[in-house]
Protein backbone atom coordinates (compact mmCIF):
# COMPACT_ATOMS: atom_id res chain seq x y z
CA UNK A 1 0.00 0.00 0.00
CA UNK A 2 1.57 3.43 -1.37
CA UNK A 3 1.81 6.54 0.91
CA UNK A 4 -0.77 8.28 -1.39
CA UNK A 5 -3.46 5.75 -0.90
CA UNK A 6 -2.74 5.58 2.94
CA UNK A 7 -2.93 9.50 2.90
CA UNK A 8 -6.03 9.07 0.70
CA UNK A 9 -7.92 6.81 3.06
CA UNK A 10 -6.53 8.91 6.16
CA UNK A 11 -8.38 12.30 4.48
CA UNK A 12 -11.92 10.94 3.47
CA UNK A 13 -11.91 9.68 7.10
CA UNK A 14 -11.34 13.75 7.95
CA UNK A 15 -13.68 14.50 5.53
CA UNK A 16 -16.29 11.61 7.10
CA UNK A 17 -15.88 13.14 10.76
CA UNK A 18 -16.04 16.48 9.58
CA UNK A 19 -19.68 15.25 7.88
CA UNK A 20 -20.51 13.86 10.47
CA UNK A 21 -19.66 16.27 13.66
CA UNK A 22 -21.52 19.36 11.27
CA UNK A 23 -24.43 16.73 11.30
CA UNK A 24 -23.98 16.37 14.88
CA UNK A 25 -23.96 20.03 15.97
CA UNK A 26 -27.02 21.03 14.09
CA UNK A 27 -28.95 18.00 15.49
CA UNK A 28 -28.08 19.91 18.80
CA UNK A 29 -29.02 22.70 17.80
CA UNK A 30 -32.12 21.50 16.42
CA UNK A 31 -33.41 19.50 19.73
CA UNK A 32 -32.73 22.71 21.52
CA UNK A 33 -34.84 24.47 20.01
CA UNK A 34 -37.23 21.58 20.18
CA UNK A 35 -36.79 21.22 23.81
CA UNK A 36 -37.38 25.06 23.96
CA UNK A 37 -40.44 24.64 22.12
CA UNK A 38 -41.64 21.97 24.24
CA UNK A 39 -41.59 23.71 27.78
CA UNK A 40 -43.29 26.23 25.86
CA UNK A 41 -46.24 23.56 24.83
CA UNK A 42 -46.18 22.39 28.25
CA UNK A 43 -46.60 25.68 30.14
CA UNK A 44 -49.48 25.91 28.44
CA UNK A 45 -48.10 26.87 24.99
CA UNK A 46 -51.49 26.65 23.15
CA UNK A 47 -52.03 25.36 19.35
CA UNK A 48 -48.89 27.14 18.02
CA UNK A 49 -46.49 25.92 20.16
CA UNK A 50 -47.79 22.40 19.84
CA UNK A 51 -47.30 22.99 16.40
CA UNK A 52 -44.39 24.62 16.24
CA UNK A 53 -42.87 22.09 18.69
CA UNK A 54 -43.89 18.87 16.55
CA UNK A 55 -42.49 20.99 13.42
CA UNK A 56 -39.49 21.23 15.10
CA UNK A 57 -39.40 17.71 16.48
CA UNK A 58 -39.80 16.84 12.61
CA UNK A 59 -36.64 18.75 11.52
CA UNK A 60 -34.41 17.56 14.91
CA UNK A 61 -35.75 13.77 13.81
CA UNK A 62 -33.98 14.17 10.24
CA UNK A 63 -31.17 15.95 11.34
CA UNK A 64 -30.83 12.70 13.95
CA UNK A 65 -31.00 10.51 11.07
CA UNK A 66 -28.67 12.09 9.06
CA UNK A 67 -25.87 12.03 12.00
CA UNK A 68 -26.42 8.78 11.78
CA UNK A 69 -25.89 7.80 8.53
CA UNK A 70 -22.97 10.06 8.85
CA UNK A 71 -21.33 8.21 11.71
CA UNK A 72 -21.71 4.59 9.87
CA UNK A 73 -19.89 6.39 6.84
CA UNK A 74 -17.19 7.42 9.20
CA UNK A 75 -17.47 4.34 10.81
CA UNK A 76 -16.64 2.91 7.26
CA UNK A 77 -13.85 5.08 6.49
CA UNK A 78 -12.57 4.64 10.00
CA UNK A 79 -12.52 0.33 9.02
CA UNK A 80 -10.08 1.41 6.11
CA UNK A 81 -7.86 3.71 7.91
CA UNK A 82 -7.35 0.76 10.22
CA UNK A 83 -6.15 -1.10 7.34
CA UNK A 84 -3.57 0.86 6.24
CA UNK A 85 -2.35 2.60 9.21
CA UNK A 86 -2.48 0.18 12.24
CA UNK A 87 -5.39 3.02 13.41
CA UNK A 88 -6.66 1.82 16.91
CA UNK A 89 -9.61 3.73 17.35
CA UNK A 90 -12.04 1.35 19.17
CA UNK A 91 -14.23 0.72 16.13
CA UNK A 92 -16.09 -1.95 18.11
CA UNK A 93 -17.41 0.86 20.71
CA UNK A 94 -17.64 2.96 18.00
CA UNK A 95 -19.18 0.63 15.31
CA UNK A 96 -22.16 -0.60 18.63
CA UNK A 97 -22.20 3.41 19.26
CA UNK A 98 -23.82 4.17 15.42
CA UNK A 99 -25.68 1.41 15.39
CA UNK A 100 -27.61 2.04 18.97
CA UNK A 101 -27.57 5.89 18.31
CA UNK A 102 -31.20 7.11 18.42
CA UNK A 103 -32.65 3.99 18.49
CA UNK A 104 -36.22 3.75 19.52
CA UNK A 105 -35.71 7.53 20.79
CA UNK A 106 -38.00 9.17 18.10
CA UNK A 107 -40.97 6.94 18.77
CA UNK A 108 -41.45 8.86 21.92
CA UNK A 109 -40.83 12.71 21.06
CA UNK A 110 -43.87 13.98 22.71
CA UNK A 111 -42.25 13.47 26.11
CA UNK A 112 -39.44 16.21 27.24
CA UNK A 113 -37.09 13.60 28.73
CA UNK A 114 -36.53 11.93 26.00
CA UNK A 115 -35.83 15.07 24.13
CA UNK A 116 -32.75 15.68 26.66
CA UNK A 117 -31.70 12.23 26.56
CA UNK A 118 -31.51 12.94 22.70
CA UNK A 119 -29.40 16.20 23.79
CA UNK A 120 -26.80 14.40 25.85
CA UNK A 121 -26.39 11.43 23.43
CA UNK A 122 -26.07 14.14 20.48
CA UNK A 123 -23.39 15.63 23.04
CA UNK A 124 -21.24 12.26 23.64
CA UNK A 125 -21.74 11.68 19.66
CA UNK A 126 -19.49 15.00 19.38
CA UNK A 127 -16.81 14.40 21.77
CA UNK A 128 -16.60 11.02 20.17
CA UNK A 129 -15.90 12.40 16.90
CA UNK A 130 -14.31 15.84 17.49
CA UNK A 131 -11.32 12.62 19.55
CA UNK A 132 -11.59 10.78 16.37
CA UNK A 133 -10.74 13.75 14.70
CA UNK A 134 -8.28 15.02 16.25
CA UNK A 135 -5.79 11.55 16.26
CA UNK A 136 -6.71 11.32 12.66
CA UNK A 137 -5.45 14.91 12.08
CA UNK A 138 -2.35 13.65 14.14
CA UNK A 139 -1.22 10.51 11.60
Amino acid sequence: MGNMDYQREVNEAIQAASQALRSLQQAKESLKSAGNWGIWDMLGGGLISTFVKHSKMEDAERLVQQARSDLKRLQKELMDVDTVAEFHIETGDFLSFADYFFDGLIADWLVQSRINEAKRQVDSAIQKVEEVLRRLRAL
